[in-house]
């Protein structure tokens, strides 16, 4: 299978160690992948600041750069589930292959439901609560809502369960919105913060060492909160973990 890697631009900025454990962890795993060095944003923080005509151009080029890939791989729930859902509205004249919102997945869903390994060569010694993000959780089916009167299933935690040594826990209100939000975060900063204290103190309460979780954005949001209060605690990516050795 032809992969094709998608790192978010704030991943690009901020967490280049989030895209190389990305690239590193679908090789081991097999996949024949590259990272189009062309690539920019997918348009995501214009569409959700009222402005998504002008993503159009974005939406173009991401969809030109990715044709040739059968599978497109992205560790950010919220941009992958931009491109799935705005790219039809975006893009015009499209056929068959060439449409990226028809190939592209979050990486723990893609790792999960198309490479389905059997085991991870992972070690991580660690307890860590794990963060469920609102975008995986009710545009992506990356574990089940509370609000549904449905089994608990977190494909997250089946990854993490492949992992030597660690000890996976969960906050009370499991897939509670951190309050990071894109826009939300700017434009009502103090519920943000808010709302971020009350996550970090839920996930704290499970004595974890690590936060983790599969989209940055909300780890960076959630990282600030135990940095200006100086809490003992830390956030990493998933694919960090599942790609560790330590």
């Amino acid at each position: 299978m032809k992969v094709g890697l998608f790192i978010p631009c704030y991943i690009n900025a901020l967490y280049p160690r989030v895209a190389s454990a990305s690239y590193e962890l679908l090789v081991r795993l097999g996949c024949d992948v590259e990272y189009p060095l062309d690539q920019t944003c997918c348009g995501q923080p214009m569409a959700n600041a009222g402005f998504e005509q002008d993503a159009r151009p974005l939406a173009e080029r991401m969809n030109a750069l990715f044709a040739r890939y059968d599978y497109v791989v992205a560790p950010s729930a919220s941009c992958v589930v931009f491109v799935r859902e705005g790219y039809p509205r975006l893009l015009e004249h499209r056929e068959g292959h060439a449409c990226v919102d028809s190939r592209i997945w979050e990486i723990c869903e893609f790792i999960h439901d198309v490479v389905r390994p059997e085991r991870l060569d992972a070690r991580f010694p660690h307890r860590v609560s794990l963060h469920n993000s609102c975008h995986g959780v009710r545009r992506m089916g990356l574990s089940s809502p509370s609000e549904l009167n449905v089994p608990y299933h977190s494909k997250l935690r089946d990854l993490l369960g492949m992992v030597d040594g660690i000890e996976v826990r969960e906050p009370v209100r499991r897939d509670e919105c951190c309050g990071f939000g894109g826009m939300f975060s700017v434009e009502e900063n103090a519920v943000s913060c808010a709302m971020g204290r009350d996550k970090v103190r839920d996930h704290l309460s499970t004595g974890a060492e690590y936060i983790t979780g599969a989209d940055a954005s909300c780890l960076m949001h959630m990282q600030g909160v135990i940095d200006h209060e100086k809490l003992p605690a830390k956030t990493i990516h998933i694919v960090e973990i599942l790609n560790s050795h330590s």
